[in-house]
């Protein structure tokens, strides 16, 4: 790829620089979006959501429907859980089938990217990204899209990958109210966006929100959790839990149980946990992959 050339193909709304010269990531298929997984069972695209009303170009609390939670953003930043609230709001945009303006201010997400990114090779980590401008908190950074799978086929592609073979593949749980837990899959390996290059850190400056907007099936929308300085490396915590509950005595003594099969962390900061974060449930046993790890 040629210096100036944009890794999305001009399918994002800025472009998505690449750094060194001359070198490029192994080939994949860029989309913005997530799309329906080859298992065929889910399909990101469809429109299920009834649209709000409200004939504004902005939407406000108490009178549009997709704002019954409370209000999600305040000047494009995410608006922060309050102290009193046990769990994350959930968090729905306004959608194709709104009444309101292009330019409502609960349209956030679905915009796509706004600050210019910069995939660039790491020294230990592969590729990673980068910004290549200042991001204040609570900014949408970027979507972190690609399949999206049920979990009998994100299992089945895990347990096919070898000790060499790097996994994108991501499982987001969401402990609904009535005690029901939601299961998303996404696998950016083969198609995906600019999200499948962000690397792991036990301090992140990223964190992980999903957020609906045509329908339950969700985007997995990452915010800035601090100011990010420009030329600074974006990261998310691959377990999910900066920004989250902290973690059980149980899955404490699992992961230290599963801390041979895990891959080491190079994130570098003080408190780096040493291994990247691990999914059991997904991931074969060592008896089912007769002692290769993954």
């Amino acid at each position: 790829m040629a210096a100036g050339e944009d890794l999305s193909g001009g399918l994002e709304p800025v472009a998505v620089a690449l750094w060194p010269p001359g070198e490029a990531p192994p080939a994949f298929q860029y989309s913005p979006d997530n799309v329906a997984g080859a298992d065929g069972d889910i399909d990101p695209t469809e429109i299920t959501f009834p649209g709000c009303s409200c004939l504004t170009s902005s939407c406000v609390v108490h009178v549009c429907s997709c704002l019954c939670h409370g209000e999600n953003y305040n000047r494009l930043c995410l608006r922060p859980t309050d102290e009193e609230e046990e769990y994350a709001r959930p968090v729905f945009e306004c959608n194709a089938m709104c009444q309101c303006g292009e330019s409502c201010q609960n349209r956030v997400v679905q915009r796509g990217l706004q600050f210019r990114l910069e995939v660039f090779k790491t020294e230990k980590k592969g590729w990673g990204l980068r910004t290549l401008e200042f991001i204040a908190k609570g900014r949408f950074v970027c979507e972190y899209a690609g399949e999206v799978l049920g979990f009998n086929e994100a299992r089945r592609r895990i347990q096919a990958q070898t000790s060499k073979d790097s996994n994108y593949i991501i499982a987001v749980r969401e402990h609904l109210h009535s005690g029901r837990i939601m299961e998303t899959f996404v696998d950016p390996t083969y198609i995906g966006n600019v999200g499948r290059f962000l690397n792991h850190s036990c301090e992140p400056n990223l964190f992980m929100v999903p957020v609906r907007v045509d329908s339950m099936v969700p985007k997995l929308a990452l915010f800035a959790a601090t100011d990010i300085s420009a030329g600074e490396e974006l990261s998310y915590d691959y377990s999910g839990r900066f920004h989250n509950l902290p973690i059980t005595n149980r899955e404490q003594k699992s992961l230290e149980e599963d801390n041979r099969l895990r891959k080491p962390c190079y994130c570098g900061s003080r408190t780096c946990a040493s291994f990247l974060p691990w999914d059991s449930s997904l991931f074969p046993t060592p008896d089912a992959c007769s002692g290769s790890s993954p």
